[in-house]
């Protein structure tokens, strides 16, 4: 099963857009307009889909994977445990953040004001 080895993804991404351009070129010397330009024109979609895609599969390959990313975005005491993106999108008013910032800090909901 192993007969041919499977090319790299610049060798991919450089025989797609070699491959996108011939299409490309004989839809517009020849400028048909029937079902054969048709099929060009999605072959030519197609393969430039392809080399876009490898291209975009080489730059990742060059990259290294990073060493355990730590899971949060920001320091722990900034975080607010518990609420998640749902309950804070439906927090609107100012005096329920608020709220939920006092009662996090233990204070028990009232301010000094």
């Amino acid at each position: 099963m192993s007969g041919l080895p499977r090319p790299d993804a610049r060798t991919v991404a450089v025989i797609a857009a070699l491959g996108a351009l011939a299409p490309l070129v004989t839809l517009v010397v020849w400028r048909r307009q029937d079902l054969l330009g048709v099929v060009l024109a999605l072959l030519c979609v197609l393969l430039t889909m392809v080399a876009g895609v490898a291209a975009s599969a080489a730059r990742q390959g060059d990259v290294p994977e990073p060493a355990d990313r730590p899971a949060a975005a920001g320091p722990p005491e900034l975080m607010p445990y518990g609420l998640d993106a749902d309950t804070l999108d439906a927090l609107d008013s100012r005096d329920a953040l608020r709220a939920v910032r006092d009662r996090r800090r233990g204070s028990g909901g009232f301010s000094d004001r």
